[in-house]
């Protein structure tokens, strides 16, 4: 509820909803006072429906277009007791199921006792015709909802939006408000995941003390939390944890020491002894850990393994087979799957990855294993699936994975119901972070095999957790490192300078009748110009006008004359110009448009789509699509996201980007026909070599770089990674 300090106030019923903005709720709306005399208001407000009555507080200004309003920054709105006002306010379809003509007829049996019949009474809705018990059921379900979600949008004014009081509300129940009230800082939960200072201005509204056992669990979480989901750190060296939370909670470094040593005493967090640091996680991280450690251990030991002469008749009959010679890493490779009870394949581009699981996969058919084929992303399982001719699943679809009406993910596939294949073969581990790879190997049974395949030098996953890194850190586990790069892919200049790459030499920027070009533009801001016109001018001309649907702009950063934000305007002009027959939306500060590449930036399991006749659901951080349709009437967008399509409500626009460029990050687990990467100057953590080195072995024919001579070089030079706190490495060293 806002706080009413101002010296204004107005009194009225809100008639008219002109304009609401779903990801800050900021509304314009029209009121009719006491006097009938209708005025417009403008400000924050979530969840404001036409027949609510309300108080604003604030003060009249005057729009050069349009004209005097009454802006407010604090409100209080009740449901409207006249019957008048809850006629309108259910027509206005604020509760499922009820429009005007069912509204009516609820209001004319039932009068000012609306309210109460559908919340309390909603057998009794039954009795008007056309609807039926399952109807009224669901009448009511939706109007508590909405009551509901009204007290928590209440009393986190200005902190939530509907989509996160709706999350809360169904998590908490009926008695969310008094929970929050509690204890508001549960919203930092990784469940809810609002940040530590929204919620601890709800508590000091409530009058929570700053010094409350609550706050400062709360904060000392939120740190580890917050390190985990943008450093991935899974822990913290408690003296650094100790700092950062008195900083953030601002309380003397003493008694953040204090608590922390009661938290880690009491089981609220966990901690681990490294090399004479003691390194602080949540508890839920160390169970994480530790059963990765353990798991792999087992796997390790109770895997069958095959005879030397067995193998080598194997691998001669498969050599047949696909008619080739495997080199002699890819034998070792080869003779180790059947060895070990998990191993790791790595290496670059061109070394014969796809080779070795090609021939895996006809050995253990061959002895009538049951083989499962997974990669963390959907472009990466596509990508397994047209190099193997098998079907490959993402680990989520392998697992099962199923998202409960509060919005918790849960795997079906686990211990207790593990995964039916004895051999696991994930391609793009890199990608695999600490909470997935657990959830996978509780899926796996005892004496199935697991072997990981990906590119260790690559960037890290997105999540937390260094995990491919960390378990080839160790030594403990299998490790078979492709280095041969064959006939085939010598001659390509993307492989042979993404190896150089990688090795710490500069690319080949001088050959120009390859897969590898450079296109030297000194000023940053030539860059975007140069790009454009390569996408819709240049390579059209040379290679075809369908080129311009295969090209990925990837770049190191967000922001910068060179970065995601700008690339996308410029490009969307040049690309997707805007025209009389095409619709458009603006959102969140972006103008969507007909024709238009967009990329999904979260994980949404509800959102339904439609392959081939087949329905599903689900749409995830990282797709990539083109919109197809706006309408504007039904406040939805079409978008075709590859083989299927999908119906945007206007309120998940806040889930979309643009997608002409997207950045190295979110390029990984993908692959790409044409790559353009611009070379600028940005954040010097940006410019590493293996973030180069992502970025060139996305692209699978072409690579061009656009930009300043130097930067390559100084990319490649730059071989700082971003330490990530692991203690997965020290306990996987504790089980072998």
């Amino acid at each position: 509820m806002g706080k009413l300090d101002k010296s204004e106030e107005i009194c009225g019923t809100i008639e008219n909803v002109v304009y609401r903005n779903e990801s800050n709720d900021y509304t314009v709306f029209e009121i009719s006072d006491a006097e009938s005399n209708l005025i417009t208001a403008v400000g924050i407000i979530p969840m404001a429906f036409e027949g609510e009555r309300v108080v604003l507080r604030g003060s009249y200004t005057y729009h050069k277009e349009f004209g005097r309003q009454f802006a407010f920054d604090a409100f209080e709105k009740t449901l409207p007791e006249e019957v008048d006002g809850i006629l309108q306010y259910l027509s206005s379809r604020t509760v499922k199921g009820v429009g005007p003509v069912t509204a009516l007829k609820i209001v004319n049996k039932f009068g000012t006792e609306t309210f109460d019949v559908i919340e309390n009474h909603p057998e009794w809705l039954s009795d008007i015709p056309g609807i039926t018990m399952k109807k009224a059921a669901a009448i009511s379900e939706s109007f508590r909802e909405q009551t509901g979600m009204r007290g928590v949008m209440m009393l986190c004014s200005g902190v939530m939006s509907a989509g996160d009081a709706s999350r809360v509300y169904k998590k908490l129940g009926v008695g969310a408000v008094g929970i929050l009230q509690a204890n508001p800082y549960i919203l930092c939960d990784g469940e809810f995941g609002i940040p530590f200072d929204k919620a601890d201005s709800i508590a000091r509204a409530l009058n929570v003390p700053h010094d409350s056992r609550e706050r400062i669990l709360s904060g000392i979480k939120y740190v580890l939390s917050y390190n985990a989901s943008v450093n991935g750190h899974t822990c913290l060296p408690d003296n650094k944890l100790v700092l950062a939370a008195s900083e953030l909670l601002e309380i003397d470094a003493d008694t953040a020491r204090t608590n922390l040593d009661e938290l880690l005493d009491e089981g609220e967090l966990a901690s681990m002894k490294i090399d004479d640091t003691l390194f602080v996680m949540t508890c839920e991280v160390a169970e994480d850990e530790d059963y990765i450690a353990k798991k792999l251990f087992m796997l390790s030991e109770n895997a069958d393994s095959f005879g030397t002469a067995e193998i080598g008749a194997l691998v001669e009959k498969v050599e047949i087979e696909l008619g080739i010679s495997f080199a002699p890493l890819q034998r070792e490779a080869l003779y180790s799957s059947l060895r070990s009870g998990v191993m790791v394949l790595t290496g670059g581009p061109g070394t014969g990855k796809t080779t070795v699981i090609k021939a895996m996969l006809s050995i253990f058919r061959s002895l009538g294993m049951k083989v499962a084929l997974a990669a963390p992303t959907g472009r990466a399982a596509k990508r397994m699936s047209e190099a193997t001719g098998e079907e490959a699943k993402t680990v989520h679809r392998m697992l099962e994975m199923e998202h409960n009406f509060v919005g918790e993910t849960k795997f079906y596939r686990n211990e207790r119901s593990p995964i039916s294949e004895s051999v696991i073969i994930v391609d793009e581990a890199s990608m695999l972070d600490l909470s997935l790879t657990a959830a996978l190997l509780r899926a796996i049974k005892r004496g199935s095999r697991l072997i990981l395949i990906g590119d260790s030098d690559q960037l890290p996953s997105v999540g937390a957790g260094n995990v491919l890194s960390d378990i080839i850190a160790t030594e403990r586990i299998k490790t078979v490192r492709l280095t041969e790069i064959f006939r085939q892919s010598k001659e390509s200049l993307i492989v042979t300078n993404a190896h150089k790459i990688n090795n710490g030499e500069s690319p080949n920027l001088a050959v120009t009748d390859n897969d590898f070009f450079f296109v030297r533009r000194e000023a940053d801001t030539d860059i975007p110009e140069a790009i454009a016109t390569l996408i819709t001018e240049r390579l059209p001309r040379t290679y075809g006008r369908e080129i311009r649907d295969v090209i990925q702009v990837i770049t190191p950063s967000k922001k910068g004359v060179g970065g995601v934000e700008n690339l996308n305007t410029v490009l969307q002009e040049s690309i997707n110009p805007r025209a009389k027959f095409k619709k458009e939306k603006q959102a969140h500060g972006v103008i969507f448009r007909e024709g238009d590449r967009v990329m999904q930036i979260a994980n949404n399991y509800d959102i339904e789509w439609e392959k081939n006749g087949a329905v599903g659901t689900g749409l995830f951080n990282g797709d990539i699509g083109v919109i197809q349709s706006i309408n504007e009437s039904e406040e939805a967008m079409t978008i075709w996201f590859d083989d299927r399509v999908a119906e945007y409500s206007f309120d998940l626009l806040s889930e979309l980007e643009l997608a002409y460029a997207i950045t190295v990050h979110k390029s990984q687990g993908s692959e790409y026909p044409v790559v353009i990467i611009p070379m600028y100057y940005c954040p010097p953590m940006l410019m590493t070599r293996n973030l180069f080195y992502t970025a060139v072995t996305r692209a699978k024919k072409m690579v061009i770089l656009v930009g300043k001579s130097e930067i390559p070089r100084k990319m490649v030079a730059n071989n700082s990674e971003v330490m990530r706190y692991t203690a997965l490495k020290q306990k996987i060293f504790a089980y072998y």
